[in-house]
């Protein structure tokens, strides 16, 4: 429902809400038995009021709150016989009626909005830039090789044994001179 559209779909409830309550007010002027005594069509115009102020400021929530106290009064106004059955069943058929207007127009409205907040939500995020308290990106370097065990002995060969070493056999004093 476009918000162009709701003002004229409540004034048209409305319209019918209050020509069924000034109906019923003027019929209970009539001499016969009155489908609505005059003291409940007095309260019932003043809550078609509140319901039509609350529409028209564009507040169905306020609305239908208004329009459910104002079926409540009528309700008990049945019962206590000032209102006939016939005139009870038309004020509800017409309240039946706004409710479900003015339902759709408070749908309306919220998925509205929704609408807005999921596009002001979107913008922000869009447009986001980094904060200045962001720590920058650590970079973790890759660990070292093991390392490789040194000898005790630091790569020398020990040659204190018993006999000699295979190197030091060609090296004796002036043997196998060429």
């Amino acid at each position: 429902m476009s918000p162009s559209r709701a003002p004229a779909v409540w004034r048209r409830a409305l319209t019918v809400l209050t020509g069924c309550m000034l109906a019923a007010g003027l019929a209970g002027c009539a001499g016969a038995a009155p489908e609505l005594e005059t003291n409940a069509a007095a309260k019932f115009q003043q809550q078609v009021l509140e319901v039509t102020r609350a529409a028209a400021g564009s507040n169905p929530s306020a609305a239908l709150k208004s329009l459910d106290s104002l079926s409540s009064e009528l309700d008990a106004a049945a019962a206590a016989g000032q209102v006939s059955f016939k005139r009870h069943r038309s004020i509800t058929a017409a309240i039946n009626s706004v409710r479900a207007d003015l339902t759709a127009a408070q749908a309306a409205k919220k998925a509205a909005a929704d609408a807005a907040a999921r596009a002001a939500a979107a913008k922000a995020t869009a447009t986001a830039k980094p904060s200045p308290t962001t720590a920058p990106a650590v970079v973790v370097p890759a660990p070292l090789p093991a390392p490789v065990p040194v000898p005790a002995n630091s790569g020398r060969q020990d040659n204190s044994g018993k006999g000699k070493s295979e190197g030091s056999k060609d090296k004796g004093s002036g043997k196998n001179k060429d």
